[in-house]
């Protein structure tokens, strides 16, 4: 006689569960309401995404349900519900890009939106679990999306940028799962709370597997991060992207492997694991170091922020080696103010996006005497790049130095002055773009060669992320104590 399966709903726990079911039923919803109307204009769609995602966000913050559900796969902790409202924020104003003076080829299809609610879902998995399998599911449902996005695209390197992140990441994902497979024979778990209580309750017996297992996890994360050795796409991804999405792929996803990637190696850095923490240094370093050098070579602003983007994750990196709470607090510090000045950034850069089908849109010499021209459009583009460079009193030098106070409080003085040196480093691609606005003579003299894809909503975000760059010193503090409870809810 067959046992019937029994489901306990208190389990379940649907409320942990509402805002990717929120997000998921949005996306069917766009599907299901261009089957029955076609021809919608795309602005019914942008903010028919961004009601769903502020909905979405709604359910985050006014949960007080249980830490647990679905069974114990899903964790909604601190770091969980602090996640996905950056996730969230940030998706909501990022898909306001689409709003623009011109039409652009991926924006015309509802697909592309319901696309980016599934990318988002699965995001939002990826933050709220502790179980590899669902992380794994929440990972390959993002990809999955983010990689038809970047193929809608219709520019010529389009289709081979998605071909490229489709096979790069295959391959991360495939990694990702034989970790996942090493980790379940050595602990019968994939939950990686029972996982860390195994490993530590055997001493980590079988030692070299366990090795070989966080090598294999290391590389399915770091595809996501972006890490050395496992950063080779980026460029050519982000390139081949649309300017409005190569942006969001420089914060969203990578906020995302974050948190999954501060889950996992905190079993290791929690009991000084030495070979482990050795991995992680040197990949910490080489990932601020070489993109940096890199970026020094490019000759298209794209390509450089690209590669910035790497050296960024590389400091974001460095919080999860030091693994104390105030470096997890500088992490997600950072990466917020990061956020900002990435989204003036590369709104900038989309003001400037063409619809003709070449590839120099965002030459450095494209900006050259941009002073003369559009003056404003100069000095706002200035102040981002102090900002990511570091230089007080802007945004990110406030999210560098609260990292690297806690770096030294932990006693990496030389990982501290490694990401000194590379602050450094990076003034100089980041002056180099500077330079060419305000000394050298335009290549134009029409103003509006600048702004041929200026819009309200584009216009709004640019004051946004320029205010938030500009004025950090009045809500820093506000934001590390709202952080801060966050984190320790969580007990990192």
């Amino acid at each position: 006689m067959i046992t019937p399966i029994e489901i306990n709903i208190e389990e379940l726990n649907i409320p942990s569960l509402l805002p990717m079911m929120i997000a998921i039923v949005g996306a069917l919803l766009i599907l299901c309401i261009d089957l029955a109307t076609k021809n919608l204009h795309k602005l019914f769609y942008v903010i028919f995404t961004i009601l769903i995602l502020i909905i979405d966000l709604g359910t985050v913050i006014t949960y007080t349900g249980v830490t647990r559900g679905f069974f114990d796969m899903m964790i909604v902790d601190g770091i969980a519900i602090l996640t996905q409202i950056i996730i969230l924020v940030f998706s909501g104003l990022f898909i306001l890009l689409a709003l623009t003076k011109q039409r652009f080829h991926e924006y015309r299809y509802p697909e592309y939106f319901a696309l980016f609610l599934f990318m988002t879902a699965g995001f939002q998995f990826m933050v709220a679990s502790d179980s590899l399998i669902l992380i794994f599911v929440g990972l390959e449902t993002a990809s999955m999306a983010l990689y038809t996005l970047i193929a809608m695209h219709n520019r010529d390197k389009a289709t081979e940028a998605a071909i490229k992140y489709f096979t790069m990441g295959s391959i991360a994902a495939a990694f990702f799962a034989f970790g996942s497979m090493i980790f379940y024979a050595l602990t019968g778990s994939v939950e990686l709370g029972l996982i860390s209580a195994s490993l530590v309750e055997s001493d980590f017996e079988n030692y070299p597997l366990v090795l070989l297992g966080t090598v294999f996890i290391l590389a399915g994360i770091g595809f996501k991060l972006s890490l050395v050795p496992f950063h080779t796409w980026v460029s050519d991804v982000y390139e081949g992207s649309n300017t409005a999405l190569a942006g969001y792929m420089s914060v969203v996803p990578k906020i995302a492997a974050f948190v999954v990637a501060l889950r996992f190696f905190e079993i290791f850095v929690s009991v000084n694991n030495q070979w482990v923490e050795l991995i992680l240094y040197i990949i910490v370093v080489a990932t601020m170091t070489i993109p940096n050098m890199l970026a020094l070579v490019q000759t298209d602003v794209k390509r450089m922020l690209a590669y910035s983007s790497i050296s960024h994750a590389g400091f974001g990196m460095a919080a999860i080696l030091v693994g104390s709470s105030q470096a997890t607090q500088g992490l997600f510090l950072y990466w917020i103010l990061f956020a900002f000045t990435n989204l003036g950034a590369f709104s900038i850069l989309w003001l400037n996006r063409r619809k003709e089908k070449d590839r120099s849109d965002h030459r450095f010499e494209n900006f050259s005497g941009l002073i003369k021209t559009s003056p404003v459009l100069a000095v706002i583009m200035a102040i981002f790049m102090l900002s990511l460079a570091g230089i007080p009193p802007f945004s990110l030098f406030w999210g560098k130095m609260f990292l690297l106070s806690a770096t030294i409080n932990e006693g990496y003085i030389i990982l501290a002055i490694i990401m000194a040196l590379n602050s450094a480093i990076a003034v100089y691609y980041y002056l180099k773009l500077i330079l060419y606005m305000f000394l050298k003579e335009p290549i134009s003299k029409d103003k509006e060669i600048m702004m041929q894809n200026s819009s309200t909503s584009v216009n709004i975000l640019i004051g946004i992320a320029i205010f938030v760059t500009l004025f950090s010193f009045l809500y820093v503090e506000i934001l590390l104590d709202v952080i801060s409870m966050y984190v320790e809810i969580s007990g990192y």
